[in-house]
Order: structure tokens, then C-alpha cells, then sequence
């Protein structure tokens, strides 16, 4: 468990772990004044940036970066289909498929309306791991509801080739609002669908012990656990308690926006999207609270002003890694390919604030160095490795314009 660390103030490739304690007071005035500096871009390292001829520096690897798709309207997740499609959604509402590296025209048919507002819309797609058997995919998105706000849902259906057909709505969460919906899925090794819910925006103020992400009797800042056909596994930690949901593996989270599984241990490993300040690396593990907001790093959004009475509580987990100034942590990676051999077994962290991807080394829990890998691409929303090794990113716009599924290559 670490302690906060004067280190951890600064950028993040400086960053890392260490035991200096510093009054809460001082903490925060120091991030309030590093997060409202406006060097917040020249603060944090500048990583990869490309040369005259296109090419792109890092310490293991040069790479260029290679257009597979544009003219997409805010692209927010990848999946890769056997036989070479590349599923990709879009928020507003679309499923769409780059097949023979073109885009096709038309998207896929018989995607459930979605709630197609603020951050809220069509997020994120993956395969099931039989996929090559049963042709399923399943999407998380944001529905609406009846009263004008919206949730948290996901569906399975099937995918072939140009339709989303057989559909069943698999899970609904027990909360609503019009941002911070999470919504990353992901499988382990045994089969086991995990999703991240965010806080749904709740405002952190009052009791903070009180927050929704705080209460196991609703969804607010939760990862789920579920089986492949939505059920809850009887082993999950809450089954059987008094008052709280069975579905829920950990809890007291803000807005993951990442999910990765270890390649080797199988534990979850997520990036939250924090506030102003604060963005978090974080293994989630069955029962335990990560403390939103009771404590962390960030403060609110343009005033400074603290968030949290302390960075530190018993019964409550530090993360493993955290971002002052944020990145605007979304999409997270665990590269095992073989055509960046340097970053095999490292995790890969995209950047939607700080336009950048990141690269961290771990040593079991720890992380031991920070690199950012790619910088002014775009708002990094998603991170994904390609069967064919590369690394995929999604970029994001803010605005209406179109925007991109770029692909990294060696050099070497």
C-alpha cells in the first residue's frame, strides 16, 4: 500500500512511489496549484512526438502511426473480429465495421436505442471468448429512461457481419444520471464478465461517508461481476449481505474508464477518470472499497477547491498509481504482442486531457517507471492490441468533427 509521496505531485513519467506524509492542507494547495497552472501540458512529460518524417521516438521502440479508419463521429471502443473486421462504436449510437481497411458505409443493423447525450451514448463492445462458436458480442451503452435520465445497461446479441440480431438485455444498473457511466467490459481468463460503473456524477459534498459510490444497495462507482449470460456468480462478495446488490465485486470508485485483465494473474486492473487531479490505476479485488470520494488526490474543477478531508483512511485502498495533473485516464491495455517487444507485459494507459498514452512498468503491483509513449495525437479513448500485435487507438473529439482508428508501428 503506498503512502502519498511529494514525488506523486509531479508529472507522472516523474512520479512514482514513495513515504513522505504531507499535511492534507499543504497536499492539496500544492495540486490546486499544479493542476490550475497553465503549463498543465508543458508539466507533464512530452513524451513521443513525431519527426520530419513522421517517425516516433521512445525509449524501447520507434514507431509511426498509420490511419486504419477515419470520418467516424466520436469513436469510443474497438473489437477485432476473427477473419480480420474490426468492430468499432460510436457514441451517438452507432456500431460500425472497417472490413478490407475501408469503413463500411451503412452501420450495423438492430443496435438498442441509446441515450445519446453529455458522455452518455453507445460505449463499449467486446467479444465473447467463444466467439468463433456462438458469433456473440456484447454492448454496454447508455439507456434511456422514461423520467428524461438515462442508465447503465448491456446487451448480448449476434453479430453476423452487418447485423446485431437475437439480442438479450443482460444487466441494468440501479442508478441513473447523464454522466460518468463507466462502462467498460471485459472478460477473464475463466469466463467471468466484469463492467465498470461510474458515480453517475454525484456530487461529492456533505457527508462524503454518505455518497452513493459509498452504498452497496445501488450501482454508483462499482465494478459488476456477472456470468457470460448476466447471472451473478455465487461467489461473488456481496452475496448473501443485507442490503447490498450480489452483482458488485468492488466499490467506491469515480469513473473507470479502463478495464484490463493481467495476462498472467487474472486480477482487473482499471484506470479512473478522476476529478481535477487525481486520475487512478487501481487492481480491483472482491469486497474492497477504493474510496471515492471519501478520500483522493484531485480537487473540484475549477475552483481548486479540496474534494477530500484526506488522502487516507483505514478500510479504504490507495491506488497503485495515480496522475497529478490528470490525464483524463480512458482505455487501458496490457500489451502481450510481439511487435513491440519492449513494452510486452507492460500496461499502456490513453489519455483523453492530455492527449497522450502512457506507458507503465510494473513490478507486481507496483509501478516502477513511467513513460508517455504517444503525445498530441488526439483525446486517446480507447487502447487496444490488434491480432496482428499493433496497438489500435480510438481518438475522440470533443466536437462534431469526424475522427480516427489510428494503429502504431515499428520502425525497427
Amino acid at each position: 500500500m503506498i503512502r502519498p509521496s511529494i514525488r506523486q505531485f509531479l508529472p507522472a513519467g516523474i512520479a512514482g512511489r514513495g513515504t513522505f506524509r504531507r499535511s492534507a492542507a499543504a497536499r492539496f494547495a500544492f495540486a490546486a496549484a499544479v493542476i490550475g497552472h497553465p503549463l498543465s501540458a508543458a508539466c507533464a512529460p512530452q513524451g513521443a512526438m513525431p519527426d520530419e518524417n513522421g517517425t516516433y521516438q521512445t525509449v524501447h521502440h520507434d514507431y509511426r502511426v498509420v490511419t486504419v479508419a477515419d470520418g467516424l463521429m466520436n469513436p469510443w471502443s474497438i473489437a477485432f473480429v476473427p477473419g480480420g473486421d474490426i468492430l468499432v462504436t460510436e457514441r451517438p449510437g452507432r456500431l460500425r465495421v472497417v472490413r478490407d481497411g475501408m469503413l463500411l458505409p451503412d452501420p450495423v443493423a438492430g443496435v438498442p436505442e441509446v441515450y445519446a447525450r453529455g458522455q452518455g451514448g453507445l460505449l463499449d463492445v467486446v467479444l465473447h471468448p467463444d466467439f468463433e462458436s456462438n458469433n456473440l458480442i456484447y454492448l454496454s451503452y447508455a439507456k434511456p429512461r422514461e423520467d428524461g435520465g438515462s442508465t447503465t445497461q448491456v446487451v448480448r446479441g449476434t453479430f453476423d457481419g452487418s447485423a446485431f440480431t437475437q439480442t438479450d438485455v443482460i444487466f441494468e444498473a440501479v442508478s441513473s444520471g447523464r454522466g460518468h457511466y463507466g462502462c467498460r467490459l471485459a472478460f477473464d481468463g475463466d469466463g467471468y464478465l466484469f463492467l465498470s460503473i461510474g458515480d453517475r456524477q454525484a456530487p461529492p459534498r456533505g457527508d462524503l461517508a454518505a455518497h452513493p459510490a459509498q452504498d452497496l444497495s445501488n450501482h454508483h462507482g462499482v465494478i459488476a461481476r456477472l456470468h457470460e449470460d448476466g447471472s451473478i456468480p455465487q461467489d461473488n462478495p456481496f452475496v448473501g449481505v443485507e442490503g447490498a446488490l450480489p452483482e458488485i465485486w468492488s466499490y467506491g470508485h469515480r469513473n473507470p474508464q479502463g478495464v484490463a485483465v493481467h495476462p498472467e494473474t487474472g486480477a482487473v486492473w482499471l484506470t479512473e477518470h478522476g476529478p481535477q487531479g487525481g486520475d487512478e490505476v487501481n487492481v480491483a479485488k472482491p469486497g474492497l472499497n477504493y474510496g471515492w470520494p471519501v478520500i483522493g488526490y484531485g480537487v473540484n474543477y475549477g475552483s481548486g477547491t479540496p474534494i477530500h478531508a484526506t488522502t487516507f483512511q483505514d478500510g479504504m485502498e490507495q491506488p497503485v498509481h495515480y496522475w497529478v495533473p490528470s490525464i483524463g485516464a480512458s482505455g487501458l491495455l496490457f500489451y502481450t504482442g510481439d511487435q513491440f517487444p519492449g513494452w510486452k507485459g507492460k500496461l499502456l494507459a490513453g489519455g483523453l486531457a492530455l492527449r497522450r498514452v502512457d506507458l507503465l512498468t510494473l513490478d507486481g503491483e507496483t509501478v516502477t517507471a513511467s513513460e508517455t509513449v504517444v503525445s498530441g495525437i488526439g483525446r486517446v479513448r480507447d487502447v487496444r492490441q490488434g491480432p496482428d500485435g499493433f496497438v489500435y487507438l480510438a481518438i475522440d473529439s470533443r466536437s462534431e468533427e469526424a475522427t480516427t482508428i489510428v494503429r502504431l508501428e515499428p520502425t525497427e
